[in-house]
C-alpha cells in the first residue's frame, strides 16, 4: 500500500521545508488559494467522504459547511493534537515528522471556512513535538506560506501552537476551547455548537491533526482517488496504534476496512510469547472491549466496528493475551477515568468514583456477586446523562467487561483472589 500520512518513512527529513517542497509540498494549498472557491474546497472534501479521525468520525466537509458564510465575527480553526486517549501515539509522530503537512492542511481549512487564525492545541507533555511544529511554522512564515499574505494571495492566515496542561478531558472539543481561552478545561453545554459559538465566542472549526493531514492529498489528487481506498462510507487510510501483547507493537498506516485478525496476527506479529488471544480494546480505553471471537471477525473501519457494538475511536488496538486479568484491566480503566473526570456533572463525578471503589474491592478479593449488577446499574445511569461523554467512556467498558467476561468476574469474587495472579499485591506475596 502507498504510504500517505506516513510518507515520512520513505522521505528522510520531510519535516524540513525544502524537502517538503521538493515532494509536492504546498501544491494543494496553492491550488486551493488560486484555483478553487471556498465552496469548491468544501465540496471536494465532502465528496471524498473524509471523516474525523479523532474518534467521532463526523464528515469533515459537512463540519466545515456549518460555519456561517461571511460571518461578522472572526472565524477560528482549532487543531486538536491533545492525543489524550490511552493507547494513542500517532499524533506525536505526525508533529515530529510531517509538520508542514499539518500546516498545509490548516491553510486549506482556513481558506475553506474564511478563517485567518488557527491554533494547534497540543498535549502538555509534547515539548519535542511543539519545537518541531514551531520550527516548521518559522520556516513557513519566512517563506510566505503563513502570515499576512499567504503565497501572495492577499489572504492572511497565522498559526500558533498552544500547549494544554495534560488533562484528558481537553481532548473533548469544547473543553479544549475553554482551555485555549485560559479557563479550566470544563466541557460546555451544547447547543450552541462550536460552529456558531466556539473559541472566544466566535464560529470555530475543531479538527484532529490526522484529519487535516489528509486534506492536502485529497485536494491534490481528488475525491475519487481518496474514495477508492477502503470502504466507500469510510474511505482512506488510518493511523493505527497497536500495543499490548503482540510481537510487533507500533504505529501502522492501514487502509480502512482492514480485518482486525490481519492487524493482530500478520501486521502485529501475533500474540506475544506464543499465547492465545483473550480480548482487544479496539478504539481506546473508552470503548467496549471485544472478546476473542468478536475481535477475530471484526473489520476495522468506523461503520463495521459499530455493527459489532464497539467503535474504532482514534485507531487504538490494545491486545490482551489469555493470562490477562480483566478485573485488573477494568480497575486500571476506572482509576484513570475517576482521576480525569472534571467533576462538573454529578453522574460522572460520583459514578466514576463508585465504579473504581467497587473494582478495587474486587481486585483485593473483597467483591460480592451482587456488585456485578450494581456496576451495570451505575453505568446505565451514567450514559447520556452528562455534558460530555467521559461518563460514557467508563460506563461502556464496564458493561462490556462484565457481560463478556462475567465468568472471570464471578471466579475472582468466589476465590477471593485473582486467578491469574497479575496484580502487584499478589506478585509481591
Amino acid at each position: 500500500m502507498e504510504r500517505i500520512l506516513t510518507r515520512w518513512l520513505d522521505i528522510p527529513d520531510l519535516r524540513k521545508l525544502d524537502v517538503y517542497l521538493a515532494n509536492n509540498g504546498y501544491k494543494a494549498a496553492r491550488k486551493a488559494y488560486f484555483e478553487m472557491t471556498t465552496d469548491d474546497i468544501i465540496n471536494e472534501i465532502k465528496n471524498s467522504n473524509l471523516r474525523g479521525r479523532g474518534g467521532a468520525a463526523f464528515p469533515t466537509g459537512v463540519k466545515w459547511s456549518f460555519i456561517p458564510k461571511e460571518s461578522k465575527k472572526p472565524v477560528y480553526v482549532c487543531v486538536n493534537g491533545d492525543e489524550s486517549e490511552p493507547g494513542t501515539f500517532a499524533n506525536r509522530y505526525q508533529f515530529q515528522n510531517d509538520p508542514h503537512g499539518i500546516i498545509e492542511g490548516i491553510l486549506i481549512a482556513c481558506r475553506a471556512v474564511g478563517s485567518h487564525n488557527a491554533y494547534i492545541y497540543m498535549r502538555g507533555e509534547f515539548t519535542v513535538q511543539q519545537r518541531s511544529m514551531d520550527a516548521a511554522l518559522a520556516e513557513a512564515r519566512a517563506a510566505g506560506y503563513v502570515g499576512k499574505d499567504v503565497m501572495g494571495s492577499g489572504y492572511g492566515v497565522d498559526i500558533w501552537t498552544h500547549k494544554g496542561a495534560g488533562a484528558y478531558i481537553c481532548g473533548e472539543e469544547s473543553a479544549l476551547l475553554e482551555s485555549l481561552e485560559g479557563k479550566r478545561g470544563y466541557p460546555r453545554n451544547r447547543p450552541p455548537f462550536p460552529a456558531i459559538v466556539g473559541a472566544f465566542g466566535c464560529p470555530t472549526v475543531v479538527n484532529n491533526i490526522e484529519t487535516l493531514s489528509n486534506v492536502p492529498h485529497i485536494i491534490n489528487r481528488g475525491a475519487a482517488w481518496y474514495k477508492a481506498i477502503g470502504p466507500e462510507k469510510s474511505p482512506g487510510t488510518k493511523l493505527v496504534c497497536v500495543s499490548g501483547h503482540v510481537n510487533k507493537p507500533g504505529l501502522y498506516e492501514l487502509p480502512m476496512g482492514t480485518p482486525m485478525k490481519e492487524i493482530i496476527y500478520d501486521i502485529g506479529g501475533g500474540i506475544l510469547g506464543g499465547k492465545t488471544l483473550k480480548g482487544v480494546i479496539p478504539g481506546g480505553s473508552s470503548f467496549p472491549v471485544l472478546n476473542k471471537e468478536e475481535a477475530e471477525r471484526a473489520i476495522f473501519d468506523f461503520d463495521s466496528m459499530r455493527t459489532i457494538g464497539s467503535a474504532m475511536g482514534s485507531g487504538v488496538i490494545i491486545v490482551m493475551d489469555n493470562d490477562t486479568c480483566m478485573i485488573d484491566m477494568l480497575l486500571a480503566t476506572a482509576r484513570f477515568y475517576h482521576h480525569e473526570s472534571c467533576g462538573q456533572c454529578t453522574p460522572c463525578r460520583e459514578g466514576c468514583g463508585w465504579i473504581e471503589k467497587i473494582m478495587a474491592e474486587m481486585e483485593a478479593g473483597q467483591g460480592k456477586l451482587e456488585q456485578l449488577e450494581l456496576l451495570n446499574n451505575i453505568s446505565d445511569n451514567m450514559v447520556g446523562n452528562t455534558i460530555c461523554v467521559l461518563a460514557d467512556s467508563i460506563a461502556m467498558p464496564v458493561k462490556s467487561y462484565v457481560t463478556k467476561f462475567r465468568d472471570e468476574f464471578e471466579a475472582h469474587i468466589r476465590l477471593g483472589r485473582c486467578p491469574f495472579k497479575t496484580s502487584s499485591a499478589q506478585q509481591a506475596a
